[in-house]
């Protein structure tokens, strides 16, 4: 998460370089997410490994046969160059979480290197990967089920089986996340990945030949081209876990070695799991070797396939269904971690008003987003519904490489406009390019995962019409929020955490204040005022989701100096005096963060509209200055209204030009400070 010198990134478009982030050190704990109803603790890498490989472990079982069904005897090569795309996408996630840790994964990488559209595009195309990641789960999970009750895998039972599973793990994931799932959590990969391995080493003792594994290949026919690069596309399923992983971005105690080792060992996990099992697959299954289609069990069930190619019969029946069991609790596990995934990333787009705020309501007990959990099953139960994997597993690849491309980008663009920044992990093999840091892997990433994306849309119907009308109903829908909100479409905006809750109060509330000094003691009050409209009213805020107060220095510079002439060190140092004092005032409230700045303008209300504007804030709190005398003591008014009466040129500009609300704080009449006029009190033109 972004340490608090970084808060003005909470409603604005993030600084380029500056302070450093939060190191991922043992011992740094974060506070309870109660938004998300989850026990926050610093984790370590067998957590991160084990939300990792759940979705790995998973993805073996329902990938392999619409792999196998297209790639046929180069089923192995498709899953070796699957695991190239693993390893150089983990390095990207690793520097890109580690560098800002907010929860989100490529959404967050995205919002820092670009914009809030492009962060967007690529949360709601991991948003659609999580839908399908649950509809196929649940799917697969009934056809090996099957194993120990045959209507499981057919028909009508086949569909209520997979309908209720995903009711079950919606259910589940908005009662919220216990402490208690990332010990099981644990213990069904370590079991799991035990018993992947032993099929591999079985499986090759008994079935490897290297003949077998070759002759059946003639690329261009057998299979042909647009098969093994579809195939390629739908075997980054390996990356899904990535995502979920990156979700826990601020709880991780891993150190730098740690995080080097993580990339290593998940990456020699795929390796050797995917195309060990690719290959026992292609030389112990005939079918594989033939012409497609391959018939509904080994294409939804495929590793069983390999279990009944055993020819010892007590082996055979032994393996299915140790294997029936394990593809079983595992899938369902996988199931529930996208669920929770999904959550988390549905919450993060309507905090940052990417959805309409209501899809992102906190259930009034749990405190989780029950709107969105909702909304995903209903979509997941309509895609499960037609019961076809390879569809939903092509459309998958649609999100995954789109999500993964943007990542890859934006931890390329983030090299040269955060180069200070502390990274405890970089992205090896880096190059001196244009005055930065080039991280090639990355960029051989970027390069292949669009490559493969366009691919998957030209040679596949569901990736190309479901997944461009998924991204172009969602681009659709968040323009169309934010102008109607009559927000910027490409700066960060926020909400605060209170506003998502069904029992939030009608008071309004504000999570991003603009408060523009003058150097006089009215400075107090107006931080005070912001801070009370910024902080009483969220007091369950933790010190990460708190509001942000932005204290503002206009410097006037006269038209007959040049705009960067240099200042008077008595103006600097008054100005530099006004922002500490209001950055102690504002923070004396709980949950919120003071940033400080200072601008140079001709006109003090222009700069002051601008930067409210640029930054997005939901508010401007504003010193009503005491408006200019004339002859016999009268005062300069606009309109002739009583507000006209005691406000000058520049709040007149403000209330009129601003984008958003506006609340004045005058001082008492005869205040000595500012010799202002009489108290009006807060008052929202």
């Amino acid at each position: 998460m972004p340490e608090a010198q970084d808060r003005a990134a909470e409603a604005a478009v993030p600084r380029p370089g500056g302070d450093e982030g939060p190191g991922v050190g043992p011992g740094g704990q974060r506070p309870a997410d109660a938004a998300l109803g989850a026990v926050r603790s610093t984790v370590g890498s067998p957590v991160i490994f084990a939300v990792i490989w759940t979705a790995l472990a998973s993805g073996i079982y329902f990938s392999l046969g619409v792999v196998a069904d297209h790639a046929l005897g180069l089923t192995p090569v498709v899953y070796l160059i699957a695991a190239g795309f693993f390893g150089l996408a983990t390095m990207t996630y690793v520097e890109g979480a580690s560098l800002h840790q907010d929860k989100g994964g490529s959404t967050v990488f995205a919002r820092y290197a670009f914009n809030e559209l492009w962060s967007f595009v690529a949360g709601w195309a991991v948003l659609l990967d999580y839908i399908i990641l649950v509809a196929v789960c649940a799917f697969s999970a009934t056809n090996y089920a099957a194993a120990f009750w045959a209507p499981l895998g057919r028909g009508g039972v086949e569909l209520g089986a997979a309908i209720a599973v995903i009711l079950y793990v919606a259910f589940g994931t908005i009662r919220g996340f216990q402490s208690t799932r990332a010990v099981r959590l644990i213990v069904i990969v370590v079991a799991d990945l035990f018993l992947q391995l032993a099929l591999v080493v079985v499986g090759l003792a008994f079935f490897f030949d290297a003949d077998t594994l070759t002759s059946g290949i003639h690329l261009g026919s057998t299979p042909t081209w647009s098969d093994a690069i579809f195939a390629l596309g739908v075997a980054t399923v390996v990356l899904t876990g990535l995502e979920s992983a990156s979700g826990l971005a601020g709880e991780v105690g891993v150190g730098t070695a740690g995080l080097k080792r993580l990339v290593a060992s998940s990456t020699a996990f795929v390796v050797i799991v995917y195309t060990g099992i690719a290959m026992v697959a292609v030389t112990a299954i005939p079918a594989v070797r033939q012409q497609p289609p391959l018939d509904d069990e080994l294409l939804n069930a495929p590793v069983l396939g390999i279990a009944q190619a055993f020819h010892q019969e007590w082996l055979s029946q032994g393996a299915k269904y140790v294997l029936a069991a394990a593809a079983t609790v595992t899938l369902i596990a996988a199931a529930n971690s996208a669920m929770l995934g999904l959550s988390r990333l549905g919450y993060s787009l309507a905090l940052n008003r990417q959805i309409p705020s209501a899809l992102g309501r906190l259930h009034p007990t749990r405190s989780t987003p029950f709107v969105v959990i909702i909304l995903a099953a209903v979509l997941a139960i309509v895609l499960v519904i037609p019961a076809d994997l390879d569809f939903l597993v092509g459309i998958y690849a649609f999100g995954s490489l789109l999500g993964l491309t943007i990542a890859h980008a934006s931890v390329v663009r983030l090299r040269f406009l955060e180069p200070d920044r502390k990274r405890p992990y970089r992205i090896p093999l880096s190059v001196p390019f244009r005055g930065g840091s080039l991280p090639l892997p990355a960029v051989l990433g970027a390069a292949l995962a669009l490559l493969a994306w366009v691919s998957v849309i030209i040679f596949h119907d569901g990736a190309r019409y479901v997944g461009l009308g998924w991204m172009g109903f969602g681009v659709a829908l968040y323009v169309a929020y934010r102008i109607t909100a009559e927000k910027p479409i490409f700066t960060r905006i926020t909400v605060p955490e209170q506003a998502l809750r069904q029992n939030a109060p009608p008071e309004i509330s504000y999570g991003s204040i603009l408060v523009p000094l003058t150097g006089s003691p009215l400075d107090d009050d107006i931080m005070q005022t912001a801070g009370r409209l910024a902080g009483e009213q969220h007091e369950d805020f933790d010190s990460e989701e708190g509001a942000v107060v932005e204290a503002l220095w206009v410097i006037e510079v006269p038209m007959s100096l040049p705009i960067d002439a240099r200042l008077p060190d008595g103006q600097l140092e008054r100005a530099r005096a006004a922002l500490r004092r209001a950055k102690l005032v504002g923070e004396e409230y709980q949950g919120v963060e003071v940033a400080t700045a200072t601008v140079r303008a001709r006109r003090a209300g222009a700069a002051i509209v601008d930067e409210a504007r640029r930054r997005g804030v939901e508010a401007i709190v504003l010193a009503a200055e005491e408006p200019s005398r004339i002859r016999g003591g009268a005062r300069l008014g606009g309109r002739g209204g009583p507000r006209d009466n005691f406000v000058g040129e520049i709040t007149k500009y403000v209330v009129a030009k601003a984008h958003c609300p506006v609340i004045l704080t005058a001082p008492a009449a005869g205040d000595d400070g500012t010799g202002g006029p009489p108290d009006e009190g807060p008052a929202t033109p």
